[in-house]
């Protein structure tokens, strides 16, 4: 045994939303291992020498991957005192990051969580969609768009929440919109996905939950999924934002 490994949350892409806390640790890290909704701009953050490995999965070999990802962080951890685990947003938001520190404690390697701004809340907000406002919603869920086969009725607990966040919806986006008509969600509720939130190549598509169940909207990996009234507040904020700055 040698080193510390730290699960580190990279936020939302923004350099300047990370802690500094993990700042620092990506700068005085021996190692880092990435995920890919990583930013580029974050890892310029790394520290000169550092070994980088990009260990974002592909689809259908997840679990393969996953064990690899295990065994390259005790090699890692047996030549460096820092390593770093880097995952998009938080760690322990649907980054499989607290399977990792039960897989890596019950081996016996010392294990650190440093939190990290989820893009599930910063995303939206920046993009001038809050996940709650009086009024207009009192609350939100937060759910995956990888859910685990069910057909519908695994919707059907979050077909009535005010303010619904979906993460990795994009390729199943029109499924996901399909079902939560069914489960009684308005077809005409506003939908915004934000591509590539908070760096510059951040794109918004606001659209309707009818219009996305219809295969008519065009969206690219990654993105969140947003679905409510909140919607509706984006282009009042934005436009309140503009008219101060001029």
């Amino acid at each position: 045994m040698t080193g510390r490994i730290y699960l580190v949350g990279a936020g939302p892409g923004d350099p300047d939303l990370l802690t500094v806390k993990a700042a620092r640790l990506l700068s005085q890290a021996g190692a880092v291992l990435y995920d890919r909704l990583v930013s580029p701009e974050v890892l310029d953050l790394v520290g000169p020498g550092a070994e980088l490995h990009f260990v974002g999965k592909r689809e259908g070999e997840q679990e393969a991957i996953q064990n690899e990802i295990l065994h390259l962080m005790e090699d890692c951890a047996r030549r460096h005192q820092t390593v770093v685990r880097l995952k998009g947003g938080d760690p322990m938001v649907f980054g499989r990051g607290a399977e990792e520190w039960l897989w890596l404690s019950r081996h016996g390697w010392p294990v650190e969580v440093v939190p990290g701004i989820s893009s599930s809340i910063a995303v939206p907000a920046l993009a001038g969609i809050p996940p709650t406002f009086r009024g207009v919603s009192g609350g939100f869920a937060v759910v995956t768009g990888h859910r685990q086969e069910g057909g519908c009725d695994q919707w059907a607990a979050y077909a009535q929440v005010e303010t619904l966040i979906i993460l990795m919806a994009v390729a199943r986006r029109a499924e996901i919109a399909q079902c939560l008509i069914a489960k009684g969600r308005d077809p005409n509720e506003p939908v915004a996905f934000i591509e590539n939130g908070t760096t510059p190549r951040e794109r918004v598509i606001v659209t309707t939950l009818e219009q996305v169940a219809a295969g008519q909207s065009e969206v690219t990996n990654p993105a969140v999924m947003v679905a409510g009234p909140v919607v509706q507040l984006r282009a009042e904020l934005l436009a309140l934002v503009q008219s101060v700055a001029a």
